[in-house]
């Protein structure tokens, strides 16, 4: 049986940048074997992309709706994209 492999970008807005965000972004996803990355975006917010299995994905969107011990979380806006085969997970 072949892996479902499924892409989200997630943007996720509060006090998300100077808190480790992105570091602590990077160890979650790899620890639930996603693929992507993640950036801070010049509005404040933070911007990632995660390919992998459903319920990873789904997994580390919750982890992004509440984030690293500094962070506050205001909203998550998530979106489905179709995969593009991204190796590894960096933080760009």
């Amino acid at each position: 049986m072949s892996r479902v492999t499924q892409r989200r970008r997630v943007v996720v807005s509060g006090r998300v940048q100077g808190v480790f965000f992105r570091d602590s972004c990077r160890t979650e996803a790899a620890a639930r074997k996603l693929a992507g990355w993640v950036r801070n975006c010049s509005d404040g917010a933070v911007e990632a992309v995660f390919e992998g299995e459903p319920a990873a994905l789904s997994g580390m969107i919750a982890w992004c709706r509440v984030g690293p011990p500094r962070a506050r979380v205001d909203s998550v806006e998530v979106s489905e994209e179709p995969p593009e085969g991204e190796v590894g997970f960096r933080v760009r």
